[in-house]
């Protein structure tokens, strides 16, 4: 398996460009003063892991680099996932923003550079980090041709299942094509397996459903001119949204699934995959580590395993492009400097190498992915250097209003409360609205 990471189209690549036009520059892009009189720093950082290995990966990294550089403090606050982007996005309006923050990109990092609330770190990124991480992944934090974030972690979306549970089940091998994902929830049933968890009380969840099967029938050049026009008029949004409402059809989901959540507790959908209550989940390649804190003993899932999301047989999508992204970190705007070498810290191999085995997640220092042992994990990486088109999530592309009323309209969809041609109608007149 190749351990590089290529540069090929990331779409809005990543995001960033698709969002808006090239407008402007509002902000400084020089770093902050925040530094005391008599030489010391202190800084904020806000990150999404809440519990075990991953709470724990910060606060090392966060007492080694102060170990490095003692005159600097790094206060840490740990924010559940779900309530990020909101209480990020009221900080950063009120100008009250923490110094280092998870970034998504896309739409929303653009909206960001265009209120002046980042850092420009094109210039501060270290020689090593520049090496070691591939220009693709440096193209996911990069909006107008400047670097607004560091990229830390590779997160494509793909089915994390119980090897277990789908050979109790009689299933010989994992689906390639959507229709043979239909058998193998009919398999799943039989057998007495809720066949797919799903998450929906958090919206994304299962709105990522829908963006896959619109990577599957919409070409790469619709999905980047949809993340900049917001303009679904385009046959193949009706028809992904079509192709959610035929599967959903099957009743593939756990039961409750329209109030279960993602990641929180044992009844989470990443919960029931953790204690074999149900026999797949689609999300990104974050969900091993939140399954491992899940299981009884919080140790991995040992019959975990994965596979891509499959083929669609009559879309204008390319096989093999993939779903889901890189994250990153950013500095806001008056960030002392220091923000930029704690990034550059993070970037390093030796700290990737621990981020990946605190998070149980591919790594995106190329020289830190030799590391990796889980064979599902590889699959994940030689899926993604192999993708001829990897986009962002479309939530992230299309920006926080639009991308929030997308997932919202997935959930109604889902519930019975509309159907297709008025799920597209009602993100469309999201759009509108801007």
């Amino acid at each position: 398996m190749s351990r590089t990471i290529t540069g090929r189209r990331r779409t809005a690549v990543t995001a960033a460009v698709l969002a808006v036009g090239a407008l402007a520059l509002t902000s400084c892009s020089g770093a902050g003063d925040g530094g005391g009189s008599d030489g010391t720093v202190e800084m904020t950082l806000w990150q999404n892991s809440t519990t075990g290995d991953g709470q724990q990966f910060w606060e090392d990294a966060i007492a080694a680099f102060e170990a490095e550089n003692d005159n600097v403090t790094i206060t840490m606050q740990s924010v559940q996932n779900e309530d990020l982007d909101g209480k990020l996005q009221t900080a950063l309006n009120a100008g009250d923003a923490p110094d280092i923050f998870l970034q998504r990109g896309g739409g929303k990092m653009a909206a960001m550079v265009q209120a002046g609330q980042l850092m420009d770190l094109t210039d501060l990124i270290g020689d090593t980090a520049r090496e070691e991480i591939s220009e693709g992944s440096f193209t996911a934090e990069t909006y107008q041709d400047k670097v607004w974030a560091m990229p830390l972690a590779v997160l494509p979306s793909g089915f994390w299942y119980s090897s277990d549970l789908f050979d109790e089940a009689g299933v010989a091998a994992t689906p390639t094509t959507v229709d043979e994902l239909g058998d193998v929830v009919g398999q799943l049933k039989d057998a007495g397996i809720a066949p797919v968890a799903l998450g929906a009380k958090d919206a994304w969840p299962a709105a990522h459903w829908f963006y896959n099967l619109a990577l599957r029938e919409c070409s790469a050049a619709t999905i980047e001119e949809t993340g900049d026009s917001k303009d679904f008029g385009d046959a193949c949004w009706l028809a992904s949204a079509e192709d959610l409402a035929d599967f959903a059809a099957l009743q593939p989901f756990n039961d409750g699934y329209l109030t279960t959540s993602a990641q929180q507790g044992a009844g989470s959908s990443a919960g029931l995959i953790a204690n074999h209550q149900a026999g797949m989940e689609l999300m990104g390649a974050w969900n091993p580590g939140v399954i491992a804190s899940l299981t009884p003993d919080e140790q991995p899932l040992p019959d975990l395993a994965w596979f891509p999301f499959p083929e669609l047989s009559g879309g204008e999508g390319e096989p093999g492009s993939m779903m889901g992204g890189v994250d990153g970190y950013s500095c806001s705007a008056q960030a002392p400097k220091e923000c930029a070498d704690f990034l550059n810290f993070l970037a390093s191999a030796e700290q990737q190498e621990a981020y990946y085995r605190a998070f149980s997640a591919p790594p995106v220092n190329t020289a830190a992915q030799s590391a990796v042992e889980e064979e599902y994990l590889q699959q994940v990486l030689a899926a993604y250097n192999e993708a001829p088109f990897v986009t962002q999530w479309l939530d992230t592309v299309l920006g926080q209003n639009v991308g929030n009323a997308l997932n919202v309209a997935v959930v109604d969809l889902l519930a019975g409360k509309s159907t297709p041609e008025q799920m597209i109608q009602s993100v469309s007149d999201a759009a509108k609205k801007g």
